[in-house]
């Protein structure tokens, strides 16, 4: 099998530049946006007692043994929200129409709970949307986790190493989109010229750096993942590029989708029709 797989850019490159700070936030506040027909909206389901640590889940009209998208907004590890437009928006609108249930999680933020404390709120969630999907009428066995910014971070975290996840009761997921992380190799990120967002994520403790990266706790046997990226940035290919190989000698699967999109694009256009959401349509068909 061939692991390390760099998909062919879809769309016209722009000239590389680097990425503005504000580029890598996701600061769309907007929230209200119609529903398709049909589709229903349980909205602040809890998974923990913080106010932060709530989902929501979008049903198709008619849901059985339904695959789910488990959505982990952005926003530097400090903002964002799970109802933001860009974040669900063209994602609720395509896959719900294909039988697709669609969850957005939110998650405790900085600087109050630490990158670490994060990743355990998403593997929490996880677990408990899986306890109910059934109810839904959704497959806890056909889960794909997805996120964007530094919920891609998370996510590829979880994927690097299933293991936290799995101790709070989450069973296997099929794989995991990660849509443009530039924190893909937090240590090699924080010893070279970074932006001062990442210091007030990731600190300057080193071995907490490799706690909290992706390509340092990778683990034989992580489920496939795709791995989205900005062609118009500096850093975000490569850093999923240097995923892929590590990954590649241990036999998992990552996929690598350039795009010339804006950081916050390939948020908000997954979902619109296109050649960008074929090519994720393709990974998830190749899950299934």
């Amino acid at each position: 099998m061939k692991h390390f797989l760099l998909l062919p850019m879809l769309l016209l490159a722009l000239p590389a530049r680097a990425a503005s700070p504000g580029e890598l936030e996701d600061d769309d506040t907007s929230a209200a946006f119609s529903l398709p027909k049909g589709v229903r909206l349980l909205a602040d389901q809890d998974y923990g007692p913080d106010p932060r640590q709530r989902y929501d889940v979008y049903l198709p009209a008619k849901a059985d043994h339904a695959p789910v998208i488990f959505m982990v907004h952005g926003g530097a590890w400090r903002t964002g929200d799970k109802a933001n437009a860009q974040v669900v928006q063209n994602k609720v609108l395509h896959w719900t129409q294909r039988g697709t249930i669609v969850v957005s999680i939110n998650y405790r933020l900085l600087p109050a709970s630490s990158v670490a404390t994060q990743a355990e709120d998403v593997a929490t969630a996880l677990a408990a949307v899986q306890a109910k999907a059934a109810n839904w009428g959704g497959d806890r066995a056909k889960f794909v986790l997805m996120g964007h910014s530094a919920g891609a971070h998370l996510v590829a975290l979880l994927a690097a190493s299933p293991s936290s996840a799995l101790a709070r009761g989450a069973t296997p997921w099929l794989g995991a989109v990660s849509l443009d992380s530039a924190a893909m190799d937090v240590e090699g990120l924080m010893q070279q010229r970074h932006f001062p967002l990442y210091d007030r994520a990731f600190g300057s403790d080193a071995s907490y750096w490799r706690s909290v990266s992706p390509l340092a706790q990778l683990k034989q046997g992580g489920a496939p993942l795709l791995a989205v990226c900005s062609s118009r940035r500096r850093d975000s290919c490569p850093q999923a590029q240097g995923l892929a190989a590590r990954a590649a000698t241990l036999g998992m699967r990552v996929q690598v989708l350039p795009q010339a999109l804006s950081h916050g694009d390939i948020n908000g256009l997954l979902g619109r029709p296109g050649a960008y959401t074929e090519a994720v349509d393709a990974f998830l068909a190749s899950l299934m």
